[in-house]
């Protein structure tokens, strides 16, 4: 194989292969990508910060390793790192016009893994303002599009990350998600993502601080983009561990999928949100992969955990629980500038995200005992169930929607037409909360098409600690319906 042949959507496992058989070298395969990035980026705008010359001298480095026999789980592999992880000599901004000279003096936990397993990092991608959209746009490198339609969002905040896959860009991406900020973004783009269950992978290293881990920050986790669900396991590999500190002693061994063919499988559907719209071509999706796998063999029923109920007592706990999390990177001016205009909001879960802004170490202490009431209540239900298959957007990519930075009153009553119905912005939160406030891994993958030619995206949400059962879920459905599909503009 030679580049001229390598087809840029080939999965990282397949690259892999093919570096170790010789039939591509390091160098050959970053420079396809780097013409590729040339070629399509323009377009694109996800690969914001570049670092060829280091990737050279790592793709070369690679080579060498391999002719003396060396081997490595990502050796000479190129991939991208979102733009908040921190690499040294790099800038790492978020976005934000206050950060945009800072330039790290150190490479965050996740960088330093693929480094030792012999990835070749290109450069970083593209976010909005602290991460805190579903789109990835910012006033430093301005807007990143969908490669499906460059009308519309490619997702947030990992949204650069999702494009620069789905394009033929990088095959391999380390994101964060709190919000759903891997998971949304892999299902505009049509590729895969895996939120890891909370405790799986290291927290730190994202944002211009300090390279220490703080264990007050809960929810947020990083994880793998990739164009297969292989390709998230063998991330995983990589990535998973304790964090700085813990490694001392701590260790991890991820227990394997719980099954190996679908028709083993015990899948619960998430019942319909009756507060909420979802736009009728993802429940039809949803409908008909369930279906699907009824027909497989697998067991297949709509069910929840019982304390879920209508959700929203446990929205409001998660956004409660988010804004306490989130507003702890502001300045006090800058917090209590956002809780005057959070009082414009007097629907419920506006006024629960105000009482996360105000919330002192007393009121976060008792929301994680809330939380450890639905962290249970998990435990017991996946005894029963190996997988909660949902949906994970409220639609599929939505025009771009201008955002201020720092947000105004004005945009917090922003709405989305959602199955002809306006919904507010924000509750794009709701179905990536449903696995994110228990610490629950998830993986969302592609479903197929819209009538408009956009992607469809679902989630499967997995036992706590067990991520390779909802990532082999994935892969075993794309075996029977079809995975990851190139965006015909880049194909």
């Amino acid at each position: 194989m030679t580049t001229a042949k390598l087809d840029p959507f080939t999965t990282a496992g397949d690259m892999l292969r093919a570096l170790a058989g010789r039939r591509v070298s390091a160098v050959e395969l970053l420079e396809l990508h780097v013409v590729r990035i040339a070629r399509h980026d323009g377009t694109l705008n996800a690969i914001v910060t570049r670092d060829f010359e280091r990737a050279r001298r790592q793709a070369e480095a690679a080579d060498t390793a391999r002719a003396r026999g060396e081997e490595g789980p990502l050796l000479g592999l190129p991939m991208t790192l979102k733009e908040s992880i921190n690499v040294t000599g790099l800038r790492t901004t978020v976005g934000v016009p206050e950060w945009s000279r800072f330039v790290s003096d150190h490479d965050a936990p996740a960088t330093t893994r693929v480094r030792k397993a012999g990835a070749v990092i290109v450069g970083k991608t593209n976010v909005p303002p602290v991460l805190a959209d579903w789109q990835a746009d910012n006033p430093i490198f301005g807007r990143t599009v969908n490669p499906w339609d460059p009308a519309r969002t490619p997702g947030g905040s990992t949204g650069g990350g999702a494009a620069a896959l789905a394009a033929g860009l990088t095959p391999l991406e380390v994101g964060s998600d709190i919000g759903g900020s891997i998971r949304v973004p892999a299902a505009f783009c049509g590729v895969y993502g895996h939120k890891p269950s909370e405790t799986a992978l290291p927290r730190s290293g994202q944002f211009p601080y300090p390279p220490m881990p703080n264990a007050a920050v809960a929810m947020g986790v990083q994880g793998p983009l990739a164009r297969s669900a292989e390709d998230l396991e063998l991330a995983l590999d990589v990535l998973a561990g304790p964090d700085t500190g813990e490694d001392t002693a701590w260790r991890l061994e991820l227990p394997a999928a719980r099954h190996t063919r679908l028709a083993e499988f015990r899948i619960a559907v998430l019942p319909p949100i009756d507060w909420l719209s979802v736009d009728g071509e993802i429940t039809t999706s949803l409908d008909r992969l369930a279906a699907g796998l009824a027909s497989a063999g697998a067991t297949v029923k709509r069910a929840q955990p019982e304390i879920l109920g209508d959700l929203r007592r446990h929205h409001a706990l998660y956004r409660m629980l988010l804004a306490a999390v989130t507003s702890a990177r502001l300045p006090e001016e800058e917090r209590q500038r956002r809780i005057e205009i959070w009082k414009t909001r007097d629907d419920e879960f506006g006024q629960a995200s105000l009482r996360g802004l105000r919330a002192g170490a007393a009121e976060y202490i008792g929301y994680f005992g809330q939380r450890e009431q639905f962290r249970a209540a998990f435990r017991a239900f996946f005894r029963e169930w190996d997988v909660l298959l949902a949906p994970i957007t409220l639609g599929p990519a939505f025009p771009h929607v201008p955002k201020p930075y720092p947000p105004d009153a004005k945009s917090l009553h922003d709405t989305l037409e959602v199955g002809g119905r306006n919904v507010l912005y924000d509750l794009q939160l709701v179905y990536p909360g449903v696995a994110t406030l228990a610490g629950q891994p998830a993986t969302a993958f592609p479903v197929g098409l819209t009538r408009a030619g956009l992607p469809i995206g679902l989630q499967a949400i997995g036992p706590y600690l067990e991520d390779r059962t909802p990532i082999r879920f994935a892969g075993l459905v794309a075996r029977e319906i079809g995975g990851f599909t190139p965006p015909p503009r880049f194909a």
